[in-house]
């Protein structure tokens, strides 16, 4: 088995040794405490970071005045502990900042041990936050790009979804059936990996709700359950008539041009262009050629939603 350190493991190490290191410079009690703080905080895209971190800080602030009340106006005893943590836990999560429960479980801890509360415990334990919420963000500034993966997965999508294609012209011209359930699994996988990725693409740019990346597999996606859907029309194809062979020279053209480029309205003109020649056709004279025909414009219409699902994506 290959073992593969990864960039959070290394921004980890590198912040926690930082966090200690500043703690024990400032001569700060409970210095290693930092690195929990730290480790914490260090998430794998900096929008991520940013909200553990702030829900941390504010868990923490909260954390100080609750002690204060609770100890000092109560006692210092292992049941006071349990009674404030029964308050403290629903208000972190009515405020929604509950990611900090055990940041602040930490700090409350110390205040507790020291049994007695004073601004220099205060000073002391805001120190240890500052110190490990400051030294994740700052290892989180730098993020990998991720423009290299999301190429490949890019390119992998369209190869899946030509092959796919092709197999669907195959059957409209021989009626052989030949693609299997683990080729679509494959390339659900696939695209739901890289919706993935590229979502983690715009956690890394705190102005951005959405980039290219994102959006084309948002569209390769739904683009792909009609796809899916053009695979059961397939089946209830089954005689052999002219608009068949018609339809998979258009789907064939349509495979050989899957790119990120947009040739969406190329195609929606070759596609009215062909729904006009259907239209020139006789009327079917038997139930069977009715049906066939009838499937066959149920395609005709999966492709055009087809095609304006990548007329709405925007090039970059």
């Amino acid at each position: 088995m290959k073992y593969k350190i990864g960039y959070r493991t290394f921004k980890s190490a590198a912040a926690v040794s930082l966090a200690i290191m500043l703690a024990q410079l400032c001569q700060l009690n409970f210095y290693v405490s930092s690195a929990i703080i730290t480790i914490l905080c260090v998430q794998n895209s900096k929008k991520k970071s940013l909200k553990s971190a702030s829900s941390r800080f504010l868990a923490c602030m909260l954390a100080i005045p609750a002690s204060f009340i609770f100890f000092e106006g109560i006692g210092f005893h292992p049941i006071v502990i349990g009674l404030l943590l029964l308050f403290f836990i629903p208000t972190t999560v009515w405020l929604k900042i509950n990611e900090g429960v055990v940041t602040s479980t930490v700090i409350i801890l110390h205040i507790y041990s020291t049994n007695h509360v004073t601004w220099d415990v205060v000073f002391n334990e805001m120190g240890l936050i500052v110190i490990g919420i400051g030294s994740a963000l700052l290892v989180n500034l730098y993020m990998p790009s991720l423009d290299k993966q999301l190429k490949v997965m890019q390119k992998q999508i369209e190869e899946s979804f030509k092959s796919i294609l092709l197999l669907i012209v195959e059957y409209l011209r021989t009626s052989e059936k030949k693609w299997e359930d683990h080729e679509i699994e494959a390339t659900m996988k696939l695209l739901k990996t890289a919706k993935t990725l590229a979502s983690r693409d715009v956690e890394n740019h705190l102005t951005q709700s959405e980039n290219y990346y994102y959006s084309y597999f948002s569209i390769r996606e739904k683009q792909f359950e009609i796809i899916q859907r053009l695979l059961d029309i397939m089946t209830s194809i089954d005689s052999q008539l002219e608009q068949r062979y018609l339809v998979a020279d258009f789907i064939e053209e349509l495979s050989l041009c899957i790119h990120r480029g947009n040739t969406a309205k190329l195609f929606l003109s070759k596609l009215t262009v062909l729904e006009e020649e259907f239209k020139k056709t006789p009327l079917p004279k038997t139930w069977e050629t009715f049906e066939t025909e009838a499937q066959l414009y149920h395609l005709l219409w999966e492709m055009k939603k087809y095609l304006l699902l990548k007329q709405s994506l925007k090039l970059v």
